[in-house]
């Protein structure tokens, strides 16, 4: 199974940018990239931010696009989207009993969770009660699953960061359901940071991936204020054969010079120099 990972698209209003960037020319610079040399991909999951401020605009937008692109594509919503005019707009879109943007689906015998942890006017991450219920009886009706997500479940380790990050009172509850199931969640996928930060929660490993607009930059001693800046973005190519995976970062937008090096053992030989 071959699956590409993007976040934090951040779409506009059309012609409105975002952070000094154009977000709808990133997005159709990624799509562009991926769909010339991941075509075969199962899966394009994007993992929430699919807007910057919740406007129909961008979400038509979004919807457009997608009726174009040939790779499936599967969508989370993030702290900057607005869930009811996201599912105005995406009026087919699947969501549990109580409303909330949590679907799955399986594929390759895994099932592929996909998780609404936002709540209104809030940066920060939540997932209570009713959404643990539907998680849980997702997880026991599977053999082998992986989780998508926009915030991360854990504290990442930066303060500003950690601000944001899934509400403290909801992570306990989080936690625990991962503990009762690492033997059946295979890795959990998450954006939210605009950075690659990789580990293991609950004896799963994680990977969050960059964002296509500004990334992060991490900082271990400010308090309050995320540090970012118009570095390069990158999507993940997730490698999936059985209960491995591999995670590749493609930096897209790379228009320096690439060289080409053979791996023989004397194509890395230091240069005689000349007499």
């Amino acid at each position: 199974m071959k699956l590409i990972h993007l976040s934090d698209i951040h779409l506009t209003v059309p012609g409105e940018r975002m952070g000094g960037l154009d977000p709808h020319r990133r997005f159709a610079q990624a799509l562009e990239h991926v769909n010339a040399h991941h075509s075969d991909a199962d899966r394009i999951v994007i993992t929430g931010d699919l807007t910057h401020w919740g406007e129909r605009a961008a979400y038509e937008v979004l919807q457009n696009v997608l009726t174009e692109q040939a790779v499936p594509v599967r969508l989370l919503i993030g702290n900057h989207d607005d869930r009811e005019r996201f599912k105005s707009v995406f009026t087919d879109h699947p969501c549990d009993a109580n409303g909330y943007v949590n679907h799955a689906e399986t594929l390759d015998d895994t099932r592929l969770i996909y998780l609404d942890s936002c709540a209104p006017k809030t940066h920060a991450g939540h997932f209570g009660a009713d959404r643990l219920a539907w998680l849980e009886a997702e997880l026991a009706a599977a053999d082998h699953a992986r989780i998508f997500m926009h915030h991360g479940p854990m504290e990442v380790g930066v303060p500003a960061k950690d601000l944001i990050t899934m509400v403290a009172q909801d992570r306990p509850g989080l936690k625990s359901l991962f503990e009762r199931y690492s033997t059946v969640i295979d890795y959990i996928h998450f954006g939210h940071v605009h950075a690659p930060i990789h580990g293991s929660y609950c004896g799963i490993p994680f990977s969050s991936v960059p964002s296509l607009g500004n990334q992060s930059i991490p900082d271990f001693a400010e308090p309050r204020m995320l540090l970012g800046g118009p570095l390069p973005p990158a999507y993940y190519v997730v490698q999936v054969d059985g209960r491995a995976t591999r995670i590749h970062q493609v930096p897209f937008l790379w228009d320096g010079p690439v060289f080409a090096t053979g791996t023989a053992w004397e194509d890395w030989a230091k240069p005689l120099a000349a007499e």
